[in-house]
């Protein structure tokens, strides 16, 4: 068996504002070339460089459920859901249910962890990691909450927050699905849900904590991308 070449080079994409199921499909097409790839190259002892893509979008009002997500923690019915020109969808990441919307920074590495390391929880830290330090940038204090997938703010307080929501799923070392980042997010639609099926935890965004109506989207976006590139020893 060949040694695998590993790539880390990445293919930054900018999606601009796109609709959730569009930009599921467009991952789930990103991903199966990539998982065939792999295959290929074991099949046929081949030493095919498999690429890595890093998906920037933002999304149109969405609510999504997780695989192992219960639909009772979507608070509102379906003609609800329209009034407020939301969609909702039932997909296969890991997590519960979640909002997306406009000034959120929604990230989509699509990476063969073949070409880094070969180490999920290793993964959703590093990921974790990059947002904590954009935050930091800004001089807000984030960090993990034990046992809570995503990014907080006063952790072990009536105060807890969280600021950024996470859910993957991976399958033969291929990542997909992401991360998103409250920047200039509307908190409102999160009272439609319980967010990520945990009760009586509050959501924020970054411009509410910067006490600004407004952040600079393309600023956050390039500092993630800065502490992402380090992190993970990668290439864009």
């Amino acid at each position: 068996m060949m040694q695998e070449v590993q790539n880390k080079k990445i293919e930054v994409q900018e999606l601009g504002l796109k609709d959730y199921k569009e930009t599921w499909d467009y991952q789930e097409q990103l991903f199966e070339e990539i998982l065939d790839l792999k295959v290929k190259n074991r099949r046929e002892d081949t030493n095919l460089e498999t690429p890595n893509y890093l998906l920037s979008v933002e999304h149109p009002h969405v609510y999504t459920l997780g695989k192992s997500g219960d639909i009772s923690n979507l608070l509102i019915n379906e003609k609800q859901l329209e009034e407020k020109g939301a969609k909702f969808y039932k997909i296969n990441r890991g997590g519960d249910i979640t909002y997306h919307g406009p000034g959120q920074m929604v990230i989509y590495p699509i990476l063969d962890l073949d070409n880094f390391f070969t180490d999920i929880h290793k993964y959703l830290r590093l990921l974790e990691e990059a947002v904590i330090l954009v935050l930091k940038e800004y001089g807000i204090n984030a960090e993990r909450s034990d046992g809570e997938t995503g990014v907080w703010l006063d952790v072990g307080t009536p105060f807890a927050r969280k600021i950024c929501a996470m859910g993957v799923r991976a399958s033969r070392w291929v990542t997909m699905h992401g991360l998103a980042l409250n920047v200039n997010a509307d908190l409102g639609y999160f009272d439609n849900i319980v967010p990520c099926g945990i009760k009586e935890k509050a959501v924020t965004s970054l411009n509410v904590e910067l006490g600004k109506n407004q952040v600079d989207m393309e600023e956050v976006k390039q500092k993630f991308l800065n502490h992402f590139k380090d992190l993970f020893d990668a290439e864009f």
